[in-house]
C-alpha cells in the first residue's frame, strides 16, 4: 500500500504543476493584447507588431526546428497549415481587431472557435454532434450578441469584430487540417517541433505581406503609453516576444503533457478573462455590466462545446483558447 500511496502523492504533485503551467500560458497568452494595442498607437502597423512577435519568437525557437528538421519531410503539410493559420492568419487578424476594437471583446469573439468547428462537423461533414455541444453553441452567439451590443446597432467598429472573427476562422481552418491530417502512434509530431516550425513559416508569411523593411523602426527606441503610465517599447516587444509567445506555447505543451485535454482547455478559457482584467487595468477599456455578463455566457458555452466532442468522432475534444493546445493534446494522446 505505501507504493500506491506515494505514486497517488505524485501524481497529485504533477497534476497541480500541470494545473500552474496551464495558468501560466493563460496568462501569458492573455497579456499579449495589452502589450501591443500601445505600440500600435505609438505608431507601429498591426501587421508590423505581429510580424516582430512571430519572428523574434521564430528565432528564439529555431534549435528545436533544427533538432526536429525531420519534420520538414514527414508533416510539410501540417508545418504550412499551422504557420498561415494559427500563427500568421490568428495572429494578424487579432492584432489588426485591437487595433479597432477592445482587447476583451476581440478575445471573446475569438472564442467562437469550438462553436464554429461544431458548426463545420455538423452542417460540412454532416456528422452528428451532441445535444450538450449545441447548447454550448447557442450559450456562445448569444453570449457574443450581448459582449458587442447587438441592441445597439454593434456598439463597437464593424470591420474591427470581422477581424476578429477571422482570427477565429483561421483557427477553425487550422482544427479541420489537423482532424484531417493526425497520425497516430510513433508517427505523431512532437508539438514543439511543429510550433518552431510554424513559427519559421508564418515569419517567412508575414515578411512578404508586412514588408518591415518600411517599419518606423525608431518608435522601439522610445515609450508607448498605458492608459497614459509611459512604458519603454522595447520592454513591450521584450513581453510579447518572450513571455506572450515564446513561454506561453511552452507551457501550454507542457501543461497538456500533464493533464487532460478538457481540464487544459477548461483553465485555458481564463484566458479571455485575463486579458479583458488586464485591458480593464492597463489600457482602462472598461466593459459594461451586460458586456461582462455576455462574455461570461460566452465562456461557459466555449467550455460546454469544446468538452463534448462530436459524436463518432474518435478524436479528443476542441480544446479552446487557440490551435496550439489543439496540436498539444493531440500529440499528447498520441
Amino acid at each position: 500500500m505505501p507504493v500506491h500511496t506515494s505514486e497517488t502523492i505524485k501524481g497529485s504533485r504533477g497534476k497541480g504543476f500541470g494545473l500552474g503551467l496551464a495558468l501560466a500560458s493563460a496568462v501569458a497568452f492573455g497579456g499579449s493584447g495589452v502589450a501591443a494595442k500601445p505600440l500600435i498607437e505609438a505608431g507601429l502597423d498591426p501587421l508590423h507588431v505581429v510580424w516582430l512577435r512571430v519572428a523574434g519568437a521564430a528565432l528564439v525557437m529555431s534549435p528545436l526546428a533544427v533538432r526536429h528538421r525531420a519534420l520538414l519531410r514527414r508533416r510539410p503539410a501540417l508545418l504550412a497549415g499551422f504557420g498561415l493559420l494559427a500563427v500568421a492568419g490568428v495572429q494578424a487578424c487579432y492584432f489588426a481587431a485591437i487595433s479597432r476594437i477592445p482587447v476583451g471583446v476581440a478575445l471573446l469573439v475569438e472564442y467562437l472557435a469550438p462553436a464554429l468547428v461544431l458548426g463545420w462537423v455538423r452542417f460540412v461533414q454532416r456528422r452528428p454532434v451532441t445535444r450538450a455541444a449545441a447548447l454550448g453553441v447557442v450559450l456562445a452567439v448569444g453570449g457574443l450578441a450581448c459582449v458587442v451590443e447587438v441592441w445597439s446597432g454593434l456598439g463597437f467598429d464593424a470591420l474591427g469584430l470581422l477581424l476578429a472573427l477571422g482570427a477565429a476562422c483561421c483557427q477553425v481552418g487550422y482544427f479541420v487540417l489537423s482532424d484531417q491530417g493526425s497520425d497516430s502512434g510513433d508517427g505523431a509530431p512532437d508539438p514543439l517541433g511543429v510550433i518552431a516550425y510554424g513559427l519559421l513559416v508564418g515569419a517567412a508569411v508575414l515578411t512578404a505581406v508586412a514588408r518591415p523593411w518600411n517599419m518606423d523602426w525608431s518608435v522601439l527606441t522610445g515609450t508607448a503609453r498605458m492608459d497614459g503610465t509611459p512604458v519603454a517599447a522595447w520592454l513591450l516587444l521584450g513581453w510579447i516576444v518572450l513571455v506572450a509567445t515564446v513561454v506561453a506555447y511552452v507551457t501550454g505543451v507542457l501543461a497538456v503533457r500533464r493533464l487532460s485535454p478538457q481540464v487544459a482547455g477548461v483553465v485555458a478559457c481564463l484566458e479571455a478573462v485575463i486579458a479583458t482584467v488586464l485591458a480593464w487595468v492597463l489600457l482602462g477599456e472598461h466593459l459594461s455590466l451586460p458586456q461582462i455578463a455576455g462574455g461570461a455566457v460566452v465562456l461557459v458555452g466555449a467550455f460546454i462545446a469544446q468538452s463534448s466532442a462530436p459524436a463518432g468522432n474518435g478524436s479528443e475534444p476542441v480544446a479552446g483558447g487557440g490551435a496550439e493546445r489543439e496540436l498539444s493534446a493531440r500529440g499528447t494522446t498520441a
